[in-house]
């Protein structure tokens, strides 16, 4: 049974910085398309960033050019860097791990932006 850890998260203000990182046990965590959502009170579970295993990245309009995905595979390891932060990023944020019927979810880092 693969399991994801996330840590990182936090309290910051906004225009304030954050790491997130997903630790993966097994194998094989390379194959793996890792992603991370978030999903705010009230509302529905949404893609933010993922990343292939070729290392191909893609991610949700309102993050652009402020989150960046990033894997490192002798790591097991997923990372998301949240920069520039606005109070409309609070959430609670989970890591994905999917390759054909395997997905696994971690158990969420709450991320709070102060404005």
């Amino acid at each position: 049974q693969r399991q994801l850890v996330e840590s990182g998260g936090g309290l910051v203000q906004a225009g304030g910085s954050l790491r997130l990182s997903c630790a993966a046990s097994g194998s094989i965590f390379s194959i793996y398309l890792m992603g991370w959502y978030r999903q705010a009170p009230g509302k529905l579970r949404e893609l933010v960033a993922r990343i292939t295993s070729g290392g191909n990245t893609n991610y949700v309009d309102s993050v652009k050019d402020r989150f960046t995905i990033s894997r490192d595979n002798a790591k097991n390891t997923v990372y998301l860097q949240m920069n520039s932060l606005k109070p409309e990023d609070t959430a609670v944020y989970y890591c994905n791990a999917n390759h054909g019927l395997n997905n696994y979810w971690g158990q969420g880092t709450q991320v709070t932006v102060s404005s």
